[in-house]
């Protein structure tokens, strides 16, 4: 198991990394830059100067488990022959991930028996999520799907004609939660037809999408993309997913800056995790950046026990006790919700702190 050093909070000099730009920008495409992924642990430890003999079995065997899948923006946050870096630890694989831990399975929030019709998840009263697609920008380790038979929920026309038949059916839902893998990894002409398709449906009022990508590959914020969620009547609530503030960066900002001009919400959801934010300085940091990107900080999330990523978990009473900490240094407007998804539950479970 990788240990943990201090975490370094300072920004990262990232004025080498292109800027946003349109989906037919002269810099590369957001396409281009998601096909080029790096997808190779060898070239991963290559790339940030660590030595392959120290690390490199470790990251095979847990490759093979679960692919290794890291786009440049987000390398280039990244501190050079630094294996404790809060951003490395979370995409690079180990040892530990093929060591079977009891209590830690492969759906820890129980969905497959959530799912109504083939690509929609209906959990909670008045919304439901939509697995628009199973790929990722970026296969962070600790993921709650890392398991997911994504291969089982490919939507065909079809299924697409059933999940709005479905939505029609149902007048108690009035929001729809893009979610996957990562929407927003989905092509503008497909999303672009998805939200005409949820317009329709005349109880929905919200659009919800859950994605990394403007924070990983901040060019995913293109024309295309923000020419859609101008034309929806649906009022549109981005939440992203950032751990630590070494995650934001001068394209990140200006990723989110273009959101909130197009009337985006932004919201964002954290995982506690052990060795890259579980300190309160590292929390605080973070929702201060967030804020200052126009961000608001949303939930806090207790790990779920997801089988290969037991190495990330933080129990609930040092979690408890961060938050507590976080009280004492922000504004309550800056601390976000601690809670647990338990399975069957028809809320997020919240978390006590004090």
């Amino acid at each position: 198991m990788i240990q943990r050093t201090p975490v370094r909070i300072e920004a990262r000099n990232t004025s080498h990394l292109p800027e946003h730009g349109t989906c037919t920008a002269e810099n590369q495409s957001w396409q281009t830059i998601l096909s080029q992924s790096l997808s190779n642990p060898e070239q991963l430890l290559e790339r940030l100067n660590l030595p392959a003999e120290r690390w490199l079995e470790g990251a095979k065997s847990g490759h093979k488990l679960f692919q290794i899948r890291v786009p440049e923006p987000f390398i280039r946050r990244m501190e050079p022959g630094n294996p404790n870096d809060p951003l490395l630890r979370q995409v690079l694989p180990i040892a530990d991930e093929t060591v079977e831990q009891p209590g830690f399975v492969r759906d820890p929030l129980e969905e497959n028996t959530a799912i109504q019709t083939t690509g929609l998840i209906r959990k909670y009263h008045s919304r439901a999520l939509l697995m628009v697609t199973g790929q990722c920008a970026i296969n962070c380790r600790y993921c709650f799907r890392r398991h997911f038979p994504y291969g089982e929920h490919k939507l065909s026309r079809d299924d697409r004609h059933q999940i709005v038949t479905a939505l029609n059916a149902s007048p108690e839902i009035n929001e729809v939660i893009l979610s996957g893998g990562d929407p927003l990894a989905v092509n503008d002409r497909l999303l672009s037809q998805w939200v005409d398709l949820l317009d329709a449906v005349p109880h929905l009022k919200r659009l919800r999408i859950h994605s990394r990508l403007p924070v990983v590959i901040p060019q995913r914020v293109c024309d295309d993309m923000l020419s859609w969620l101008d034309r929806t009547r649906l009022q549109k609530v981005l939440v992203v997913h950032v751990n630590h503030p070494a995650e934001i960066d001068q394209a990140t900002r200006e990723a989110f800056a273009r959101l909130k001009q197009a009337g985006v919400t932004l919201l964002n959801q954290s995982v506690i995790l052990k060795g890259v934010n579980d300190n309160a300085d590292t929390l605080s940091a973070l929702s201060e950046a967030l804020f200052d990107a126009g961000v608001m900080p949303y939930y806090l999330h207790a790990f779920d026990p997801v089988a290969g990523a037991h190495h990330f978990d933080v129990s609930d009473a040092a979690a408890a006790l961060l938050v507590r900490q976080m009280l004492e240094r922000l504004p309550g407007f800056l601390v976000p919700k601690l809670v647990r998804e338990v399975p069957g539950e028809t809320s997020k479970t919240p978390i006590p702190v004090n």
